[in-house]
């Protein structure tokens, strides 16, 4: 039997909108994968976290199909800005914030996770350093549109860097940094940031 939405993220079926958005951040900041990587817990956070972002989504569904509207945060939290699609979310990733950008990417229901979704989840992850998911991301925005220069430009660097990753040993884990590091700066450039200011 599913568990009630509201009950996993701890409010009153009464909340408000904004009090359901305040619940969900404060359980994906707390349950966050990043927070039990390598620890016993990393498993059971997973799990905590899919069943928080289920809720989530959940709920949002429920109030957009009783109210007749889309579901659209305020951009100056990160969240979506009507008719402006993601500019908060590439914000917090300009900003380096990928920890707040994968949240906000995470409340997203998944029937509005359109390219740029999965080009800036791309981002979050190329950020982090995890290349190969990083790929598969950008991969999926290039598919749901091929004719994106944006998309196909992060999808070739990251191909490029996993391949030279793949080919290469123990002796250059400089090089790799290296490389890692050029590749989420392009990342970084194309939501407006910097994060290597000399190139």
């Amino acid at each position: 039997m599913a568990k009630d939405p509201y009950k996993v993220l701890g409010i009153d079926r009464n909340a408000s909108d904004e009090e359901v958005k305040k619940a969900y951040r404060e359980l994906a900041r707390k349950y966050h994968p990043d927070n039990y990587a390598n620890t016993p817990l990393s498993e059971l956070a997973d799990e905590k976290m899919k069943e928080i972002n289920e809720a989530y989504e959940t709920i949002q569904k429920m109030r957009k199909s009783s109210s007749g509207s889309s579901y659209y945060g305020d951009a100056e939290n990160g969240g979506r800005e009507y008719g402006g699609g993601f500019a908060g979310i590439r914000s917090y990733i300009a900003q380096q914030n990928y920890y707040e950008a994968d949240i906000q990417l995470n409340a997203v229901p998944a029937g509005e996770r359109n390219a740029e979704w999965y080009y800036l989840k791309g981002c979050v992850f190329a950020g982090r350093g995890w290349y190969f998911e990083a790929a598969k991301y950008f991969d999926n925005a290039c598919r749901l549109d091929p004719s994106n220069d944006e998309y196909r430009a992060a999808a070739e660097n990251i191909r490029n860097h996993t391949s030279t990753t793949r080919r290469s040993n123990g002796d250059d884990a400089v090089c790799n940094l290296c490389g890692g590091l050029l590749c989420a700066d392009c990342c970084c450039e194309c939501c407006g940031g910097d994060l290597i200011s000399c190139c």
